[in-house]
């Protein structure tokens, strides 16, 4: 992979917190879902309730696609990713509690007050989102200008 284009992915994967993401439901329509996330490097976490409809999805089949963008006023300054990617669940407390972390950090404005309380690994479903593929959408080096990188 291009340093650049590397180091774009991350700049752009730092600076936001939401994505929507896109799981199977068990009829083969898409549900595309806003979620907040944190990233480790390429990697992403997000968690949702233990029983919701993406953790069901995703315990029959982890695809998943994802978009993370801005919403800009002029056109030719859209950015964004998008990915294909594999959504496991986090099994290992160690790995679980700093996804948890790493999520709370990105909220830095809930706390205080009232604090954001911090759920328990257990209380929740955490997810580690790995891509396999990522598209890098940015108008201003033209319409649609995308750099496809596979991981």
């Amino acid at each position: 992979m291009d340093a650049q284009i590397r180091q774009k992915i991350l700049t752009m994967l730092d600076q936001h917190r939401n994505m929507t993401i896109a799981t199977l439901r068990p009829d083969g329509w898409p549900q595309a879902t806003t979620v907040g996330y944190a990233n480790d490097g390429f990697t992403l976490y997000f968690l949702c309730g233990l029983d919701s409809q993406k953790a069901k999805n995703l315990a029959r089949d982890d695809r998943v696609s994802l978009a993370i963008d801005d919403d800009t006023q002029p056109v030719m300054e859209i950015t964004g990713l998008s990915m294909a990617a594999h959504a496991r669940p986090v099994l290992e407390r160690a790995e679980a509690e700093k996804a948890l972390r790493m999520l709370m950090a990105k909220y830095p404005e809930q706390d205080p007050p009232p604090p954001l309380p911090m759920p328990k690994p257990e209380e929740v479903r955490i997810f580690r989102v790995t891509p396999t593929v990522i598209s890098v959408l940015d108008y201003t080096k033209g319409f649609a200008h995308t750099d496809l990188v596979t991981c």
